[in-house]
């Protein structure tokens, strides 16, 4: 059987549309036929159309015009993007427009097509494989690494149990050299008691038998032991051991356990990394809600005689807060209280905060003491002479940061403190100027992700911005005024974007700024009464106080 190359077989079939002829070299691009060299003239004597002859390769090159349907395209207008005939250029909506030719425009984005192509093929696709390839084998280093997580923790598991079994042995053995200890000593008592009731039994025998003789040398031989015997011995009350047991905090459990540290997935983009070793993962882009909303209410025990004052945020699920009596109260989101403590002084803590490692921290101006909450103990580390602690936050560093005010009322400043060290003191700006309000009122207090301190100045209407160092960067007194009373800032938190929050007492809204000051928008539709407190979670949902309803909104205004 004769077969065909198919490499030729294309070409066979091409023939000249007038004769017939294999192969023919040109093209009629308005006719749509293929055409031989001897037949191009008798093609083009036919006037009842236009027509354009170009080599075959070069065939379509020209696309009819959508609105000529007898005309090719020769020029591209610039302004429309689009291909036109020679007849468009007179309509108006082509006036004043650049033209260029057709094929020049091909022949740039040929060029282009080719960059393109060559970056796909020489770049871009390797460099998508090359991460794909990464990606398999992190995925086997994660479970691997996670199985060895988990048989670290049971082995920590198996070291826990050794040594609960070795404590409860060892106060099972206390009880038992107890029992031991207490057995000899009954028995020892019991023995003696009993030989002296035979004497006494025997004594009274041998009286009976006297009083029935008639033998006046047993009478008058007969000495009394009465007096022995009424010396009792002691009665001796044994005080039981008893067992206390000790109820077990689920945090200091995780603590005792161990930690796991954080995933961290650093992302390399555009040449540079989005986070560094010793340096936090970079937080989620979250921006900000068209309308803020309320997740949950909490409803808590502070009410009009006890107003809430400060919230600080512990887990997800759990937020510490205090008011105007002596007793801090752990809540959790479904308004349940999980927690009481009572201050060390039985005085009126002025604010709360909450360290790195979920430590409760709480200043006592009464008391002029700082205080933190340690294994169910409350220990003072820090004790002030000539100065009241007002507010407090805890720093990233693990530092507490302490806003104080003098007796007279006539100085306030910010201390850094490293446990109960003072590290550096903030009162004064570069004119020697104070830069807070001096009197004993509210000076909430917290740091920015640039390590920037912020204070809510309610006094000075102002939330005033110092650098790490303490240096003076802004002042900000509420944007153009919009509302109707004046600025009065009592509460602030840092969001993870670095974007500041802070409670508007009076005008009962929350504004939002950025790390510089710039008034960004406000909270002022979740029906807020008098906020105060407020702290974000790990979501950046903003959980607000009211000092007057005693409760807590959590509010989602960014994703």
């Amino acid at each position: 059987m004769l077969t065909m190359d198919p490499r030729t077989w294309a070409q066979d079939v091409l023939r000249c549309h007038l004769c017939d002829t294999p192969v023919p070299p040109l093209y009629c691009d308005i006719c749509h036929i293929h055409l031989c060299k001897t037949c191009v003239g008798e093609h083009i004597l036919d006037e009842s159309t236009d027509h354009k002859v170009v080599p075959f390769k070069k065939r379509g090159l020209n696309p009819k015009c959508s609105k000529h349907s007898t005309q090719l395209c020769d020029l591209h207008c610039e302004q429309c993007n689009i291909p036109i005939c020679v007849e468009c250029i007179s309509f108006d909506e082509h006036l004043g427009h650049k033209q260029v030719g057709i094929l020049k425009i091909l022949d740039t984005n040929m060029e282009a097509l080719k960059k393109d192509l060559k970056e796909l093929e020489n770049s871009i696709h390797p460099n998508y494989q090359e991460i794909a390839s990464i990606i398999p084998v992190q995925k086997a280093d994660l479970i691997k690494n996670c199985k060895k997580l988990s048989t670290a923790l049971d082995k920590q598991g198996e070291y826990l149990h050794r040594e609960i079994d070795i404590a409860i042995q060892k106060l099972k053995s206390d009880v038992h050299e107890m029992e031991s200890k207490h057995l000899v000593v009954l028995v020892k008592q019991e023995n003696e008691i009993k030989r002296s009731i035979s004497e006494i039994e025997m004594n009274i025998d041998n009286l009976k038998k006297l009083l029935n003789s008639n033998d006046v040398s047993l009478v008058t031989a007969y000495k009394s032991k009465n007096a022995e015997f009424r010396k009792l011995p002691p009665k001796f009350t044994v005080f039981l051991p008893s067992f206390t047991p000790q109820k077990i905090n689920k945090e200091e459990i995780y603590q005792q356990i161990g930690s796991l540290s954080a995933l961290s997935i650093p992302i390399e983009e555009q040449g540079y990394k989005t986070d560094s070793p010793g340096a936090e993962s970079s937080p989620l882009d979250r921006s900000l809600i068209d309308v803020p909303l309320i997740i949950t209410e909490i409803n808590t025990k502070y009410v009009k005689s006890n107003k809430l004052g400060s919230v600080s945020f512990l887990s997800d699920d759990e937020v510490w807060m205090c008011g105007t009596d002596n007793i801090m109260r752990l809540y959790n989101l479904h308004g349940k209280l999980v927690k009481s403590i009572r201050t060390k002084s039985g005085k009126i803590p002025f604010d709360i905060a909450v360290t790195q490692s979920g430590e409760l921290v709480y200043t006592d101006p009464d008391d002029k003491t700082v205080n933190i909450m340690k294994n169910t103990q409350i220990q003072t580390v820090i004790r002030l002479q000539g100065w009241y602690p007002l507010q407090v936050c805890s720093t990233s560093s693990g530092d507490l940061l302490v806003v104080m005010v003098t007796y007279d009322n006539k100085r306030t400043k910010v201390v850094r403190y490293s446990g109960s060290t003072e590290k550096q003191s903030i009162q004064y700006d570069d004119k020697g100027q104070p830069l807070y309000s001096s009197e004993f009122n509210a000076k909430y207090i917290s740091e920015n992700k640039n390590l920037d301190i912020c204070v809510a100045d309610c006094e000075a209407r102002a939330v005033v911005v110092v650098n790490q160092a303490g240096k003076l960067r802004f002042t900000y007194t509420g944007p153009p005024s919009t509302t109707k009373e004046p600025f009065l800032p009592v509460g602030i938190t840092i969001d993870s974007q670095g974007r500041i929050l802070t409670a508007d007492f009076l005008n009962q809204r929350i504004h939002i700024i950025d790390q510089d000051g710039q008034f960004l928008r406000y909270i002022d539709n979740c029906h807020l009464q008098y906020p105060t407190g407020l702290c974000v979670d790990t979501r950046d949902n903003l959980l607000v106080g009211e000092n007057e309803t005693g409760k807590v909104k959590k509010i989602q205004y960014s994703m």
